[in-house]
């Protein structure tokens, strides 16, 4: 169907028409001019992303379900970031006329999935037409008591470096998918080149063999936030002292922390924690691991610092690294490698301007 036909309002109708407010911050949804929203004791968080195609994303590679989980998941993780619970989203978007009601039926079910893993209502947004693509601008807000939100600036000397998960398997996975669209494309140009029509039907039904890549794709399409390690951090009494979520690269977050602590940091190669199937991909690529470690991005990972009284605690914790510590502001952002050659930490990751 085309949009057209129900227009803005019967569109948005026809997407959230069974939405249900779960939290109970959420006094009223869509409907109305504007959510009403009530936090009489906490303070309010609010993170913003926009996503643009062709920038951020690759419609050939992914499709709208796993970009509505996506978009979400991508601000629902900055709300963890901050040591908060993510309540609320609102979801704006431009769709040019190529888009059918059923593509952004896809695109709601694929937020909806997300909203629903965390409990978050979707309560308002916008839309309107594009004439250069798919874009997408989501706000998520959350909440958390003054005394537990975590900022980037409190990291302190002698403090403990973590991780959560691995990292460098969503940038892999990203460079798989930009190989294959390329291998794609250049065989059409051949068969157009020859005019050779049976070879362009069977690439109409083209599917590359990602046959033990699996993890490489699930982590570039399919962004979880990390709302389970925030969890167990409360769990054990832990209380971070700086963090961030991995969205541009483990190097640019970390110099994010240093610059805005006033400290250095000293991070050892061996100890960052990589994925087998990413290993392999960055060999069959001829591209060195850690580099894609430090600065492919997209990770959504949590990165954090914690009191060295908490060693421990952190070294029993299920699905979190300790790669590294925090140092005197004057020593610098140091890399030591596994043959303990020290190199200056750079700042290498995504940057979208």
């Amino acid at each position: 169907m085309e949009i057209a036909k129900l227009g803005e309002f019967g569109l948005i109708d026809r997407l959230t028409k069974d939405i249900k407010p779960q939290n109970e911050s959420t006094k009223y949804g869509v409907g109305d001019d504007c959510a009403v929203l009530h936090y009489p004791d906490t303070e309010v968080l609010v993170t913003t992303d926009m996503l643009m195609e062709g920038v951020h994303f690759d419609l050939t590679y992914i499709d709208l379900q796993h970009l509505g989980y996506k978009s979400a998941m991508v601000n629902i993780s900055d709300i963890f970031a901050m040591n908060g619970t993510p309540r609320q989203l609102t979801v704006s978007l431009a769709v040019s006329k190529r888009f059918s009601v059923e593509d952004m039926e896809q695109f709601y079910e694929g937020l909806r999935l997300a909203c629903d893993k965390w409990n978050v209502d979707i309560v308002g947004g916008d839309t309107t037409s594009s004439y250069t693509g798919l874009a997408i601008s989501i706000t998520c807000i959350g909440e958390a008591r003054k005394e537990d939100i975590v900022y980037r600036n409190g990291a302190k000397e002698t403090d403990l470096i973590c991780v959560s998960g691995d990292l460098g398997a969503a940038y892999m996975g990203l460079q798989l998918l930009e190989r294959e669209k390329s291998v794609y494309y250049a065989q059409v140009d051949e068969a157009k080149r020859k005019g050779d029509k049976k070879a362009l039907e069977e690439l109409s039904h083209f599917q590359p063999d990602f046959a033990g890549k699996e993890y490489l794709l699930q982590r570039q399409l399919k962004t979880e936030a990390r709302g389970d390690i925030i969890q167990r951090l409360r769990e054990a009494n832990i209380h971070p002292t700086a963090m961030m979520d991995i969205s541009d690269g483990l190097s640019s977050e970390l110099m994010h922390i240093c610059k805005q602590s006033h400290v250095g940091c000293r991070v050892f190669e061996k100890n960052i924690p990589i994925d087998y199937q990413t290993a392999v991909m960055a060999e069959e690529l001829n591209m060195n691991v850690t580099t894609c470690a430090l600065n492919g991005g997209e990770d959504y990972e949590l990165l954090f610092t914690v009191p060295i009284g908490d060693h421990e605690k952190i070294e029993a914790m299920e699905d979190v690294r300790l790669i590294g510590h925090i140092t005197k502001e004057s020593l610098g952002h140091i890399l030591v490698t596994r043959d303990d050659q020290e190199f200056e930490l750079k700042a290498q990751g995504w940057n979208p301007l």
